[in-house]
């Protein structure tokens, strides 16, 4: 992706360019009287990659996927085929047979030199035409090297490696198709985000009410909402009252009462009443598009080049160097066919596929180690990245705490009579005070001439007495007797039993840890006070939680945020790992790097754990993949093996690397014990 980054930055033309490897897309700004779209995708295709109009996005790469099943069906029936020439040499085999399976592998190999390795020669070729060195380089001359030699060897019935070849084309393109998995999900978090606006709305008009598109409205329109009906627009309410869940904004599962003068958004859904609201924000303009919107240029960004990204041009340049050397010394002093088969031995054994599989091996098993564990990332980039992380910002809503509604505080004596009065009201509230009660084990009383009036309260007689039940302070609700005897109900949240527990290992862990929470502050103290969590933030909007991780950013910290809200979107694309809870708003699954399978954080400080661990099973990779290399292209250079050995080796270094990912597992058990 850098590779064709770079090369749409320097067309003339091109004001701007940006490739998200995330999302497989570019955004470019150009000069339309200097370049043209045909010119800008051609110039893709001719790196390998087919261009598409956004919205015509393949939801699978069908040609890539094509070139590995050719390769892998070509290298299982070669392997066969060779393993019976290999055989061959221990016993006896008829000319005839030898002919055969050497005629067949080549055959074979011509498609999988030919086509399905098309892109790495195509990789290779950009790369050349714009000066840049990358892995596609040499893993092409040693396509093309291995099928010439094996063209030349097959003609003169001597020993071809076309085996190395067809298994190395079909090992990397199974890299590419794995590498590739959970771009789109990124692109269509926005998509899903926007969505949860209704198509259509109520709008008054002079004493009667026309249902129209939402698309048609504009500020100033008056539309109608009733009880369970999501609002189309952003605006302010002029007429009725209610109570609207706003977890768009808030995250908070307790609902907002309105009224007139009370401002709400578009995706909002009144629970109760019913409102007249006055349109100021349709469109691109409202809140929940704007949010949409930072999804998308979030989505976008790119990736930081890796190690192995740094390390490959010296890696090709030292490789193509040495091959050149190799040939032109042989060729001086053991002629045309010495100096072919010493150079086939350093390209084959100098193959880049144990360093490119070094990193990709050990983060799948660190994947694999996290996914068991609870934790499921989209892709290696974000569970390494957790190796940098320092700051971990959690929402409070559904991730630090259950995420409903319920009774806190309230003895049973005023839970009695608020039961009795809300036993038959269908309100989240009532439904908590509800199931507190029984929990208890308390009997419901029976309310009589109970009046419940949307966006007040309720009231009734319980025991022959007269009560209300209204909103008081926050997390707040008062109960009140004709006579003057109150008494006040605690709701709010209840903090996971293991959420202090984390908070703990993530400090030994040296990860600070803040609270983001779009509630009241006092709610928020008494969460961060149960937690342990010593920085607090309350009344954060979702557009100031991803300004806040954007600051910490600034300041040089590396900042991990895990919600699990619609509004915790742009908080999540923003950080640098965003892990969403499984159970959340689909949306925020989307847009995030990770999702946590169970209702706990507990696996988040495990996945710290592992990605440290992922990271030194690379290092310790990349330095014997290096080693390796060293030692085995001075063999090859020296004459000490032949390519056949080479092709044996070459899969052993692969082996080894192998190997090194495998204890990955083995440390983060050794570590978790």
């Amino acid at each position: 992706m850098w590779v064709t980054e770079h090369l749409l930055r320097a067309t003339p033309g091109v004001v701007e360019a940006t490739v998200s490897y995330a999302t497989g897309r570019a955004t470019l700004r150009w000069d339309p009287s200097r370049v043209g779209v045909g010119e800008l995708a051609g110039r893709v295709a001719a790196l390998g990659y087919r261009p598409r109009l956004l919205g015509e996005e393949a939801s699978v790469d069908h040609d890539l996927l094509l070139r590995l099943g050719v390769a892998a069906f070509a290298a299982a029936n070669i392997m066969l085929m060779y393993a019976a020439l290999y055989a061959g040499w221990w016993g006896t085999m008829e000319e005839r047979f030898v002919v055969l399976f050497q005629w067949g592998s080549l055959i074979l190999a011509t498609p999988v030199a030919l086509w399905c390795a098309q892109p790495f020669f195509a990789g290779a070729w950009a790369g050349l035409r714009h000066r840049v060195l990358h892995m596609d380089l040499p893993i092409a001359l040693a396509i093309a090297v291995l099928y010439a030699h094996g063209v030349y060897a097959t003609v003169r019935r001597e020993d071809a490696y076309l085996d190395s070849l067809a298994m190395l084309a079909a090992l990397l393109l199974a890299g590419r198709l794995l590498e590739s998995r959970g771009r789109r999900r990124a692109a269509e978090a926005a998509v899903s985000l926007a969505a949860t606006v209704p198509t259509t709305a109520k709008r008054a008009t002079g004493d009667g009410v026309a249902v129209v598109p939402a698309a048609d409205l504009r500020p100033g329109d008056r539309i109608d909402v009733g009880a369970g009906e999501e609002l189309a627009a952003d605006g302010t309410v002029r007429d009725g009252a209610g109570h609207v869940r706003m977890a768009l904004v808030t995250g908070e599962a307790e609902p907002v009462e309105v009224r007139p003068g009370s401002e709400v958004v578009a995706g909002s859904v009144l629970l109760d009443g019913a409102i007249t609201v006055e349109v100021e924000a349709v469109g691109r303009d409202t809140v929940l598009q704007q949010m949409a919107e930072q999804l998308r240029l979030a989505a976008d960004r790119g990736t930081r080049p890796g190690a192995t990204d740094r390390i490959a041009p010296w890696f090709t340049a030292a490789t193509l160097l040495i091959a050149t050397g190799t040939f032109a010394g042989w060729f001086a002093g053991g002629g045309l066919q010495t100096a072919i088969a010493r150079t086939v031995a350093v390209l084959v054994v100098a193959c880049p596929c144990a360093l490119a599989l070094s990193r990709p091996l050990a983060a799948a098993a660190g994947l694999g180690a996290s996914a068991r564990r609870g934790l499921l990332f989209r892709s290696a980039d974000a569970l390494l990245d957790l190796v940098h992380v320092d700051l971990a910002a959690l929402d409070k809503t559904g991730t630090v705490t259950q995420g409903a509604v319920m009774v806190v505080s309230a003895d049973d004596a005023a839970l009695r009579i608020a039961a009795g009065l809300e036993r038959y009201s269908a309100h989240p509230i009532a439904r908590a005070i509800v199931d507190e009660a029984g929990r208890r084990g308390i009997p419901l009383p029976r309310g009589v001439e109970i009046r419940e009036e949307p966006g007040v309260g309720i009231s009734g007689h319980v025991d022959g007495r007269r009560w209300s039940l209204r909103a008081g302070g926050p997390g707040e609700v008062l109960l009140r007797a004709d006579d003057g005897e109150s008494a006040v109900l605690g709701l709010g949240d209840v903090v996971r039993p293991d959420s202090a527990k984390i908070v703990q290992q993530l400090g030994e862990l040296g990860i600070a840890v803040a609270l983001l929470t779009g509630d009241h502050r006092e709610v928020a103290e008494r969460i961060g006070a149960e937690t342990g969590i010593p920085t607090v933030l309350a009344r954060v909007e979702p557009v100031a939680k991803a300004d806040w991780v954007r600051a910490r950013q600034g300041e040089g910290r590396c900042v991990l945020f895990a919600g699990d809200g619609l509004n915790d979107g742009p908080a999540l694309a923003a950080a640098d790992v965003g892990v969403a809870m499984g159970r959340g708003a689909a949306s925020s699954i989307l847009v995030a790097d990770g999702v946590i399978s169970s209702g706990s954080l507990a696996p988040l400080p495990v996945a710290l754990v592992t990605a440290r661990a992922c990271r030194r099973a690379i290092r310790l990779n990349q330095i014997r993949s290096i080693g390796y290399n060293v030692l085995a292209v001075s063999a090859a250079v020296a004459g000490w093996i032949n390519p056949l050995v080479a092709a044996v080796l070459m899969p052993l270094s692969s082996a080894m690397v192998i190997w090194g990912a495998s204890r990955v597992e083995a440390t983060v058990r050794r570590q978790l014990a």
